[in-house]
């Protein structure tokens, strides 16, 4: 194993550490980004475009809730 690579811990490698969604203003629209940190990436989703803001982020708290529900957390307390 070379210095770069840590390894994973063991029973959570495909396990989300944490679920984030951001909202950004991008060619006229407002575009809601789904952001899942795992133990070796974090990994970010375009999810979709939306007219107003308040919906954008309606859609975005919609989003976080919903990939909140099934994420485990790992032994460590996170």
């Amino acid at each position: 194993m070379d210095e770069f690579h840590r390894p994973l811990p063991p029973g959570y490698p495909d396990q989300a550490l944490d679920v984030t969604t951001s909202v950004e203003y991008e060619r006229g629209q407002w575009v809601v980004y789904l952001e899942v940190m795992f133990w070796d990436a974090i990994r970010r989703f375009r999810i979709e475009a939306y007219r107003t803001e308040r919906l954008a982020h309606i859609a975005a708290e919609y989003m976080r809730r919903y990939a909140d529900v099934d994420r485990k957390f790992p032994p460590m307390g996170f």
